[in-house]
């Protein structure tokens, strides 16, 4: 099972690591604030109040045993460029991190981040989502337990068609629309062909989605 440190828990990182933990992943918590760190303990594996910015400090976490680390420190545009590089530097995999703009995003990049988001484009939910289901291409939360969510046709599904596949029987969920090359079917029936390559749009509980990207 993927192991994912969140380094920097405000709105963004709290929101991240949150949804990482509820979909059954290990998440270590890191802050520099004792509150922040109180607030957010009962939602991670591990919550640890600590400089990031400090490499002995982090390195004594074991940050380069974990999978994936998230930096979301953006506001301090200083110490997320040398979090970032302490992390790569110590030999994690794969560290996305947060940025405030253009220039930010190329900095990080340049130091070896591995992917870099905005906030504003891309909501915490949709990060985590992503980070743990290769299949999962996009994700909008309609309300606490309902989303819409873009997935490419799994391997078993190719050649099978919507009736075969039973998918609202089988995972509780619906589909709205296929999209197949550049073209989209917004109206799928029973009798559809899903073919490799094909990215379905469904909705329907976060319980029965997660079942989805638990396939990918």
């Amino acid at each position: 099972m993927k192991q994912f440190a969140v380094i920097g828990c405000g709105r963004f990182g709290s929101s991240v690591a949150k949804t990482l933990y509820s979909l059954g992943y290990d998440v270590l918590a890191i802050d520099e604030n004792e509150d922040v760190i109180q607030a957010i303990a009962d939602s991670v594996t591990h919550a640890v109040q600590v400089d990031a910015t400090d490499e002995a400090s982090l390195k004594s976490l074991g940050i380069r045993n974990f999978d994936v680390v998230v930096v979301t420190i953006g506001s301090d545009i200083q110490s997320s460029i040398l979090i970032t590089l302490i992390a790569k530097e110590l030999g994690v995999k794969y560290v996305v991190a947060k940025a405030q703009n253009e220039l930010h995003a190329k900095v990080l990049y340049k130091i070896g981040a591995d992917r870099v988001v905005f906030p504003e484009r891309d909501m915490g939910v949709r990060v985590a989502h992503n980070l743990v289901s290769s299949n999962i291409l996009d994700y909008i939360e309609l309300a606490p337990d309902y989303s819409i969510v873009e997935v490419t046709s799994l391997k078993e599904w190719e050649g099978k068609s919507l009736k075969d596949l039973n998918i609202r029987g089988k995972y509780g969920i619906n589909v709205m629309a296929i999209k197949h090359g550049g073209e989209i079917n917004i109206s799928p029936t029973a009798a559809d062909v899903i073919k490799r390559g094909d990215v379905l749009v469904v909705v329907g509980h976060n319980d029965d989605l997660q079942k989805i990207e638990q396939r990918g």
